[in-house]
C-alpha cells in the first residue's frame, strides 16, 4: 500500500503542479473578481468536484471489490463509502486546507465555506448521485482526470474568495504551494488509498488505469 500512495502521488505531481500554477496566473487575472462572483464560481466547481470524487472513489471500490456482478457490491456500503470519501476529502481539499492558506496569509476575507454545511441539499445529492453512477456505470479514465482540475478551481474560487486585491510575489508563490498540497494529497488519497483500504481480497488490490 505505501509503494502504491508513492507511485500514485509522484504519477500526479507534476499534472497537479501545472494546474496550481495555472490557478495562481488566473488568480492574478481576476484579482478584483467580486467577492460574490468567486463565491458563486466556488458553488459551481465544488459540487461537481463532490460529484466526480464520489463518482471515482466507490468505483475503485466496485471495480476491485466486485469486479464481475454489481449485484454482488453492497449498495448501502457503497453509499456509506463513497459519501465518506467524496464529502471528507472534497471538505479538506476545497475548504480546510485553502482556509489554513488564507490564514496563514492573514487575507482580508478569509472565511471556512464548508459546503455540506452551507449548501447541503446540494452537496449531499451530488454525492450521491455520483455513487449511484459508479453502482452502474463504473469508470475511472476520465473521472480522476476531471476530479483534480474541478479539486483545483474550487480551492482557487475559495482563496480567491479571500484576497483582497492583487498581492505580492512572495505572496503568491505561497498561495501556489498551498494550492498545490489542497489537490495533490487529498484528491490521490480519496480517488486510491481510501477505497482500497476496505479491498476484502488484498490481491485486487492494483492501481487504477490512468
Amino acid at each position: 500500500m505505501l509503494k502504491l500512495i508513492v507511485r500514485e502521488l509522484k504519477s500526479h505531481a507534476p499534472f497537479t503542479f501545472l494546474g496550481a500554477v495555472f490557478g495562481i496566473v488566473l488568480m492574478v487575472t481576476l484579482n478584483r473578481l467580486p467577492h460574490a462572483s468567486a463565491e458563486r464560481l466556488f458553488y459551481v466547481f465544488h459540487p461537481l468536484h463532490v460529484l466526480l470524487s464520489a463518482l471515482t472513489t466507490a468505483t475503485m471500490y466496485k471495480i476491485h471489490q466486485c469486479p464481475l456482478d454489481k449485484k454482488k457490491c453492497n449498495i448501502i456500503w457503497l453509499l456509506c463509502l463513497g459519501y465518506v470519501g467524496s464529502i471528507g476529502i472534497a471538505t479538506l481539499s476545497d475548504s480546510l486546507i485553502p482556509y489554513l492558506g488564507e490564514m496563514f496569509l492573514n487575507m482580508p476575507h478569509r472565511e471556512m465555506h464548508v459546503g455540506f454545511l452551507e449548501e447541503p441539499w446540494l452537496i449531499n445529492a451530488m454525492a450521491f448521485l455520483g455513487v449511484m453512477i459508479a453502482y452502474y456505470n463504473p469508470s475511472t479514465k476520465f473521472p480522476h482526470f476531471g476530479h483534480i482540475l474541478l479539486s483545483t478551481a474550487a480551492s482557487l474560487f475559495h482563496m480567491i474568495m479571500a484576497q483582497g486585491g492583487a498581492m505580492s510575489f512572495g505572496t503568491y508563490l505561497i498561495m501556489l504551494l498551498f494550492l498545490f498540497v489542497s489537490v495533490w494529497l487529498p484528491c490521490c488519497v480519496s480517488d486510491i488509498v481510501f477505497p482500497l483500504l476496505f479491498i476484502k481480497d488484498k490481491d485486487h488490490q492494483h492501481t487504477h488505469e490512468h
